[in-house]
């Protein structure tokens, strides 16, 4: 199992300097996967969020529940991996509370549905137990080389 999950998190399309997910914890592969951000307190951005009290903006919260949800959809082994994959539609966030630094965010993402090149999502973020973020999500990806004009991958 740690292979896949090294795998998995090679599959983020992201630079380190825009990775919100340190590790995954755990994987089943196309339906449900968690994982672990820590809150370092060097990031550039907290520098300006907020002056004295930096936290981790509730934005970057959905990203690390995105990018936990297309690591679990990248492994799916009954579809093919979407190229590009990238977060397309947010519906329902509520942003409960955030990260300071040294704070260890675990990350839910489970996939509700996935229809040619989309791919939803149920994602919620946590510190210590208490619930700061929840999510549904879309994520959509482009069609992988040598899939035809106009077939869905599904």
């Amino acid at each position: 199992m740690t292979d896949l999950l090294q795998l998995a998190m090679r599959s983020l399309p992201h630079g380190p300097e825009f990775r919100f997910v340190d590790r995954l914890l755990s994987l089943t592969p196309g339906k449900e996967g968690v994982g672990e951000y820590r809150v370092r307190g060097d990031e550039y951005y907290l520098r300006g969020h907020l002056p004295g009290e930096p936290i981790l903006p509730g934005v970057l919260l959905v990203e690390a529940g995105a990018q936990v949800a297309g690591m679990v959809a990248q492994e799916d082994p009954a579809n093919p991996s979407l190229p590009r994959l990238k977060l397309t539609a947010l519906r329902g966030v509520k942003i409960f509370g955030s990260a300071r630094p040294g704070e260890t965010l675990t990350i839910e993402a489970t996939i509700t549905g996935r229809l040619g090149l989309m791919v939803q999502a149920k994602v919620s973020a946590t510190i210590a137990g208490v619930k700061v973020m929840t999510a549904e999500l879309t994520l959509s990806g482009t069609a992988a080389a040598g899939l035809a004009e106009g077939n869905s991958v599904s």
